[in-house]
């Protein structure tokens, strides 16, 4: 301190240790200087808590925009082409529609406002579609055909729907709400362009190439690829997650049977987690803790029924699973995500035309038939103020 002596500045710090002792025995706490705010993507909503990104979506944070939509499972059947409703306090399907041609992913608008079920095309002469749904009655709006939705994102300001062309090998930024095309972005070095997430502040994401076992990195403010990453092994990246402290992206590897571990910013491994067969969907818990990785129980694209199918928890602190639940009579658990009080995990069953319901607390499951080849099924609503998109990738 400046215009103190030592002595001053023994007595200034007995006096100041003196004080934090006796806050404590007081029961007193004592506060930190405030996290320093993330440079975010400008417009992008503020990140609350550096330490957990997905502390906005833990359980009970429903946004005013959600709070009237009907309590529902949505869940696209790409086999039989349709969407199945289901009431998750019966456990009952309640409802029932056609959803086009291949429905992959029933996907939160960016506003919470609209459920979209993206349709993928058949190679490049077929095409694909957008079909809206409105989450207050249930009900499907009107096809919107597009070239190819695989799957689908949201710039985190809002700006833009993320529609990925798989079959066509690029992202196309469209307006969020009536899908008219913006710009495209080429992905010719990513086969199989498949599932993303966005890092910390939103400036770039991560999609998983599921053809060639890559990663590509696609920066956002330039709009254009800035890397790529060659998995060590396996070859076949389905699901990524980033950490709830931003620093490491969790990539799931149905052919290595296991997480990779990547560092976004120099785009390099930095670790595996072994977890079961199969390795697809990534979902991580309401209070941001755990990480529930879906193992599909085959390596195959089209794999059996009743295959050597799990669910594994991964500790986000340990880095290490920390319980694994098999699927009774074996199955085949795919994508979904957790209910709003995080008490839940639903996942379809892609080869055995179930869904599976999942006690968090204790792994017990429930089974319910719905249509052929079920797939990125949806629980809505969620908590989170807004969606970047996939099956409800919330913060």
């Amino acid at each position: 301190m400046p215009g103190l002596n030592r002595y001053q500045l023994r007595t200034a710090l007995c006096l100041g240790m003196g004080l934090a002792w006796l806050m404590q025995e007081s029961g007193a706490q004592i506060s930190s200087p405030p996290a320093k705010d993330i440079d975010t993507l400008p417009g992008m909503p503020r990140v609350t808590d550096p330490a957990n990104l997905y502390s906005e979506a833990s359980a009970g944070r429903l946004s005013p925009a959600v709070v009237t939509a009907l309590p529902r499972i949505y869940v696209p059947n790409v086999g039989s082409g349709d969407l199945y409703v289901i009431d998750p306090a019966t456990l009952k399907v309640v409802d029932r529609f056609p959803a086009g041609r291949n429905p992959q992913h029933v996907v939160p608008s960016w506003d919470l406002k609209t459920l979209w079920v993206t349709g993928s095309s058949e190679g490049r002469r077929a095409h694909g579609s957008l079909l809206p749904i409105d989450p207050e009655t249930g009900k499907p709006g009107q096809f919107l055909p597009v070239a190819d939705a695989y799957n689908m994102y949201f710039m985190p300001d809002g700006s833009a729907a993320i529609v990925v062309a798989e079959a066509r090998r690029r992202l196309e930024l469209r307006e969020p709400q009536t899908m008219a095309l913006l710009r495209s972005i080429a992905t010719p070095q990513c086969a199989g362009i498949n599932h993303a997430d966005f890092s910390i502040d939103g400036r770039y994401a991560i999609f998983t190439c599921e053809f060639d076992g890559s990663l590509v990195k696609i920066d956002f403010v330039k709009g254009e690829v800035v890397g790529t990453l060659k998995l060590s092994k396996g070859g076949m990246p389905q699901d990524i997650r980033i950490s709830p402290d931003g620093k490491v992206f969790y990539v799931a590897d149905m052919m290595a049977d296991g997480v990779f571990m990547v560092d976004g910013e120099s785009l390099t491994e930095t670790g595996f987690i072994p977890t079961g067969i199969g390795t697809h969907g990534l979902y991580p818990s309401r209070d941001g803790t755990k990480l529930y990785v879906a193992n599909r129980g085959s390596h195959r694209v089209n794999g059996p029924p009743r295959g050597m199918g799990s669910v594994s928890v991964i500790d986000f602190a340990t880095r290490e699973v920390e319980t694994t639940w098999p699927i009774p009579g074996g199955g085949s658990p795919d994508m979904g995500n957790v209910s709003a009080d995080g008490k839940q995990l639903w996942l379809s069953g892609r080869f055995d035309d179930v869904v599976y319901m999942i006690d968090t607390a204790t792994g017990a499951m429930t089974t319910i038939p719905v249509g052929r080849t079920p797939h990125g099924l949806t629980v809505w609503p969620q908590p989170g103020r807004y969606s970047l998109g996939h099956t409800g990738n919330m913060r």
